[in-house]
């Protein structure tokens, strides 16, 4: 038994099973424990396929980017120009304000803005707050099953909510990153799942990433679950959601994935957008990407989302050593029990999959030993 599949023996406990990964530049470490469901009749495996929930956010962002590099958009553009729905938003006039009191936004809102997680729409620490709740009812939760909504119709149902904080002002969870897809949409002129097939997945040979799982691939896909009052409950088996294409493929939380797709991904960061000797980024739109673009006040109120770490584009970066395996630089995100974090200095990759939502914003056990492992 090798360290890795010790320490994930030894942090599982109730989780049916788990997918770890430590690349540490060409040498890598992989382990697969347990199974793809709770009654254990399917063994887990390094190519388990895995709902990776908000780590959807970081791939998002890149091919943001790629429309940025092409010439497409720029990142100062107001994205009025392509998402017309938002081209007159407005704000509540206090974040504890009723919808209904407004004030005109002060300025557009623009692709920097969809980026960093400040475009005025999103989960604030206070679901309660009168926007948000109407946005959660407008929209769905996205922890959730997704509303049969089209693009074009969930957009318009967002454009119908007033704003909970001004463009720039304050990092917002989640909802920029669903905008982030509807732009690619827009921009590029074709669905979300194509463009990001085409123009990343299928370079950086990330066969098993969609937001599909094809029928002869539904062997290795693992159930989801939820804790409840009396243990694991199955919330999507692998006949379930992803067996068939979305009505809106959510550039926030809609991909399936491996832990080797994931390490293809982070690699294509470390090596400054190139892959198979083909450049797909520029070194400054990667740089951009894992750097830092929250001030400190705005990285205080995002707590216990961002626990103290800035906003890159797509993805959180360390900005302080508090914990035994934050690096200052350290670019990453978790999503649904999965997570997956790049120290761009050293070009070390960790990859985390489980099957098993957790029940808070708090790193769980299992995240933190193998965090604190991955930095060892």
């Amino acid at each position: 038994m090798t360290a890795l599949t010790e320490l994930l023996t030894r942090h599982t406990g109730d989780l049916p099973g788990a997918v770890a990964l430590v690349a540490r530049g060409e040498q890598v470490e992989a382990a697969a424990v347990g199974s793809a469901d709770a009654e254990g009749t399917v063994p887990m495996a390094r190519d388990s396929l895995f709902r990776i929930g908000s780590l959807t956010q970081p791939l998002t962002a890149a091919a943001v980017l790629l429309l940025v590099d092409d010439g497409e958009l720029a990142l100062d553009d107001p994205v009025a120009r392509w998402l017309p729905e938002l081209a007159s938003p407005v704000v509540v006039r206090t974040p504890s304000g009723p919808v209904d009191d407004v004030v005109p936004a002060v300025r557009p809102v623009t692709v920097a803005d969809l980026l960093t997680l400040r475009c005025g729409y999103g989960l604030a620490v206070d679901t309660t707050l009168p926007a948000v709740d109407l946005l959660l009812q407008v929209l769905g939760h996205p922890a959730a099953s997704p509303r049969a909504l089209s693009p074009d119709e969930w957009l318009a149902a967002l454009a119908q909510v007033p704003m909970l904080h001004q463009p720039g002002e304050t990092w917002l969870y989640n909802t920029g990153a669903d905008l982030q897809g509807l732009l690619i949409s827009r921009v590029s002129g074709r669905p979300l799942p194509e463009f990001l097939a085409e123009r990343l997945f299928e370079p950086l040979g990330m066969a098993d990433t969609g937001f599909v799982v094809p029928t002869a691939a539904l062997g290795r896909f693992t159930s989801a679950y939820r804790r409840g009052e009396e243990g694991l409950r199955l919330i999507d088996s692998p006949e379930g959601r992803w067996s068939a294409p979305p009505p809106f493929p959510s550039g926030a939380a809609g991909l399936v994935s491996t832990a080797d797709d994931l390490l293809a991904f982070a690699r294509f960061l470390r090596d400054e957008g190139t892959a198979g000797g083909h450049r797909l980024l520029t070194p400054e739109s990667v740089h951009r990407m894992t750097a830092d673009h929250l001030t400190r006040a705005q990285r205080d109120a995002a707590r216990p989302f961002l626990r103290g770490q800035g906003w890159g584009f797509g993805g959180s970066v360390d900005v302080d050593a508090t914990q035994p395996w934050e690096v200052p630089g350290r670019y990453g995100w978790t999503g649904g029990g999965t997570a997956l974090y790049l120290v761009p200095a050293t070009g070390t990759v960790s990859v985390l999959l489980t099957q098993v939502e957790p029940t808070s914003a708090e790193p769980t056990p299992l995240m933190r030993g193998f965090w604190t492992y991955a930095a060892s």
